[in-house]
């Protein structure tokens, strides 16, 4: 099911008043959650209800076996403590057999078939009778990240394993972030479905406004965005140079829209039933270096590597080999966690290498505060670090959207042809659309220190009103032709 869709339209409110009328039954509210939550992602197709309800089993047991292998039996003697070691190993052991278990099964949906084809081109075989070509389950990638960060902060000690089977299952299948994100953390959510929600009419209000947010950077800039992208890649070898670059850019605020969009939509949706998720981007097109690009875009992966991956490895607590080693290795996997192509793996490879020198020459932390804090407008250095950021991104986003590296190498190439001095192509709603994109900067803007773009506070009370019922006629002229979000197929 769409957010932007009809039936959500139907289905939001409908759940919305049943789980408040169970506010007095924690279990039956839970139990509604997952109800609701498998209605919502069964709307595609039933049978990968299978795939998560298993995925929550398995991880949700993990908990518990975790838990049991490292109890202590005793203290004090050799044979207590090579006990105790073995206890350790268990719980280790059943660590790794979810991890193992619920990485296999994103292998075998996203992956088998790349390896496959790869493996034939490589060695001039012929793999067409192996391949499995299977359809890719929605959210896949997301809630399978949710349920292996359970099982191993388990065995990190960071949260207590819960023996509330509905409760785990509504942590793993809560319908507003379930199939693209924010990617939660079992110490933030779980704990939230283990105790009573009351419902506060202030932090409604902000999530309708951060729904409404959402919705119109989905329906007015991204799929705005997307007409024009979706016409010039198609015939991109026919294309100025011009018109490829503004279809670059143009794809750039796509993507951010779209992503962006459907977080703000499911943060402002689980406002709604008096949950809290985490912040999933914070503003990345205004950040000065590729750095602080990473640590404002897609903040739930970016932080998910950081701290399973790339600590574990020794971080930057390592010599420059080993830095080196880290960083490439998050990176690539970054890219690889978004789907079975060469482009996202080199797409991870080239924001390594804008990250290497900042983080060898210690700067990748330079900037972890908001851009012109204290002030209305950006310095030009500041501007100029903006544009240069947002400029590298962009080259970024050109490999990202390629179908191929060749498809990649001939619209950059195509993008440096003289050509790029002369008119890029125009088509209807063009305008519109870089209007509506410079709507949502200045609205973003204004707000950047805050949660999300409509917050407002800085705004007196007309001018509050003026905007949000502004953005809601505008929605309404585009309200039937949107189209699904970008991130489902990851």
């Amino acid at each position: 099911m769409l957010f932007n869709s009809i039936e959500y339209l139907f289905f939001l409110p409908i759940v919305f008043l049943i789980y408040w009328l169970l506010r007095n039954h924690l279990k039956l509210q839970n139990l509604f959650v997952v109800l609701a939550s498998y209605v919502f992602y069964g709307w595609w197709d039933w049978r990968f209800l299978i795939l998560i309800a298993f995925t929550s089993l398995c991880s949700y047991a993990s908990g518990i076996f975790i838990e049991r292998g490292k109890q202590k039996h005793g203290e004090g003697d050799d044979a207590s403590l090579t006990k105790n070691i073995k206890n350790i190993n268990s719980a280790k052991a059943w660590m790794i057999t979810n991890i193992v278990i619920n990485l296999g099964i994103l292998a075998v949906f996203k992956y088998y078939d790349f390896f496959v084809s790869e493996f034939g081109a490589l060695f001039g075989i012929s793999t067409e009778s192996l391949l499995l070509r299977i359809i890719l389950p929605v959210g896949i990638s997301f809630y399978t990240f949710q349920a292996l960060s359970y099982s191993i902060d388990v065995y990190r000690g960071n949260i207590k394993p819960t023996k509330d089977i509905i409760a785990f299952f509504a942590f793993i299948s809560f319908f507003p972030q379930l199939v693209a994100g924010p990617i939660e953390r079992a110490t933030n959510l779980l704990p939230q479905f283990l105790q009573k929600r009351t419902f506060s009419y202030e932090q409604g209000v902000d999530g309708m406004r951060q729904i409404l947010w959402g919705l119109f950077k989905k329906i007015v800039v991204a799929d705005n965005c997307a007409m024009y992208v979706d016409q010039v890649w198609a015939t991109y070898d026919t294309q100025s140079g011009s018109t490829l670059l503004l279809a670059a850019i143009l794809f750039t605020f796509q993507i951010y829209g779209d992503f962006s969009g459907y977080s703000d939509i499911a943060i402002g949706t689980a406002k709604l039933f008096g949950i809290k998720l985490m912040r999933n981007f914070n503003n990345p097109y205004f950040s000065r270096d590729i750095a602080e690009f990473w640590r404002r875009w897609h903040i739930s992966l970016t932080t998910w590597f950081r701290d399973y991956v790339y600590i574990p490895l020794g971080g930057s607590r390592v010599n420059k080999a080993k830095i080196v080693r880290n960083t490439f290795v998050i990176f690539l996997l970054s890219g690889f966690w978004h789907g079975a192509n060469w482009t996202f793996i080199v797409w991870g490879a080239y924001h390594a290498m804008l990250f290497l020198p900042l983080i060898l020459l210690g700067k990748n932390r330079k900037y972890t505060n908001q851009v012109a804090e204290g002030r209305w407008l950006p310095t030009w250095k500041e501007m100029g670090q903006i544009l240069l950021t947002f400029m590298l991104a962009v080259i970024g986003w050109i490999i990202f959207r390629a179908t191929s590296i060749s498809e990649a190498w001939s619209i950059m190439k195509g993008i440096c042809d003289v050509s790029l001095f002369s008119m890029p192509m125009v088509i209807s709603g063009l305008k519109k659309t870089l209007f509506f994109i410079a709507v949502m900067l200045v609205v973003e803007w204004i707000d950047r220190d805050k949660e999300h773009g409509l917050s407002l506070s800085k705004l007196p009370q007309w001018a509050r009103f003026v905007i949000l019922y502004g953005l809601i006629l505008i929605m309404l002229e585009f309200m039937g032709h949107s189209q699904s979000f970008i991130y489902f197929q990851f």
